[in-house]
């Protein structure tokens, strides 16, 4: 049985950060939600992976009021989410990154937009980092052809192009609200009703794509997804995200690989079947078009880069080994 279904409204909303490893964000996270909830009936809980950095006793000694929740093990983003949820009283249940800030009236606004859009299982807002350059806010569900336009950097060259832009919705004009196919897990608001339909996260994914099937089961309940721009949300992890492709390819880069390649294989199969053969195809192709361009240059950069696509290759076919073609998640933490 859904515990959802018998959840009591005792809070205008009930806000759900997960923490892993990041006392210092996390405080200042907490400090925003309660500056903007300082008008509304609130209950917070914070759901912590495991850390090692003293965040669970943090949150313990300066924010009291908080509802603390210590996993004995990293349980991941959606399952640790769903821990929470299973417990929320609020009309609507808000999630928010730890390393995510709400700007002005955004938590305000986004209950305002959810009381007067009923259709509306989930909405999100406009992300931007530090220095308020836009982040992706609103996208449109994973295709073959989608991920294909991505990977080949074609998506990035005509990013005002419907067709090339499609998956970032980089075409759009950031100021008008849309609906839209899925919203980044870094702020979302639910409306407990829909999750009743649609179920909560589903725990087979440990890391990126669980917001992704989570609006995909949503729409099929038949509720809408939007995006409102007028609610903003800083956002640091989509900063430090932009320097992957700079960074060298560290033991815990390839760890973060392996995790959203195992995620894409997992949702490829639950929601397309055989595709998700042809998705590690692919990645493999396009690793493999990049191996040979730089295999035999001169230059050490280039070297370089073609050793991380030989690894790459490595990492997808041991994510289609570890889950059986997306068939199985395997045990967490992975």
């Amino acid at each position: 049985m859904n515990p959802l279904a018998f959840h009591n409204q005792q809070f205008d909303a009930s806000i759900i950060i997960i923490s892993f490893n990041t006392k210092t964000i996390l405080k200042e996270c907490l400090e925003s939600v309660i500056r903007e909830s300082a008008n509304l009936r609130v209950e917070i809980f914070v759901v912590d992976n495991h850390s090692a950095d003293g965040s669970a006793e943090m949150v313990e000694q300066e924010f009291p009021d908080v509802r603390l929740i210590r996993s004995d093990v990293n349980l991941g983003f959606g399952a640790a989410n769903n821990v929470a949820l299973e417990q929320a009283r609020g009309r609507y249940f808000v999630l928010l990154n730890s390393d995510a800030f709400f700007q002005s009236s955004a938590l305000e606004l986004a209950i305002q937009h959810m009381d007067a859009t009923a259709d509306c299982g989930l909405g999100g807002g406009l992300l931007v980092g530090r220095d308020g350059s836009w982040q992706p806010s609103a996208r449109t569900f994973h295709s073959l052809l989608g991920d294909f336009l991505v990977l080949t950097g074609l998506a990035a060259k005509f990013p005002k192009s419907k067709f090339f832009g499609g998956f970032d919705r980089t075409w759009a004009d950031v100021k008008e609200a849309a609906s839209v196919d899925w919203v980044p897990g870094a702020f979302s608001i639910i409306r407990p009703r829909a999750l009743v339909k649609s179920g909560i996260f589903d725990p087979a994914f440990f890391l990126y794509y669980e917001e992704v099937d989570l609006c995909v089961r949503i729409k099929q309940a038949g509720y809408s997804i939007w995006y409102w721009p007028d609610i903003v949300v800083v956002h640091i992890g989509g900063e430090s995200s932009r320097q992957l492709k700079t960074l060298e390819f560290s033991s815990q880069a390839a760890q973060v690989v392996m995790w959203r390649m195992r995620s894409t294989l997992l949702y490829y199969r639950k929601h397309h079947g055989a595709q998700a053969y042809f998705a590690k195809v692919l990645e493999n192709t396009l690793a493999r078009v990049t191996v040979l361009r730089n295999k035999f240059s001169k230059s050490p950069a280039r070297k370089e880069r073609g050793k991380r696509y030989s690894t790459l290759i490595a990492l997808m076919n041991q994510a289609w080994k570890d889950t059986r073609g997306g068939r199985v998640s395997p045990p967490r933490p992975w």
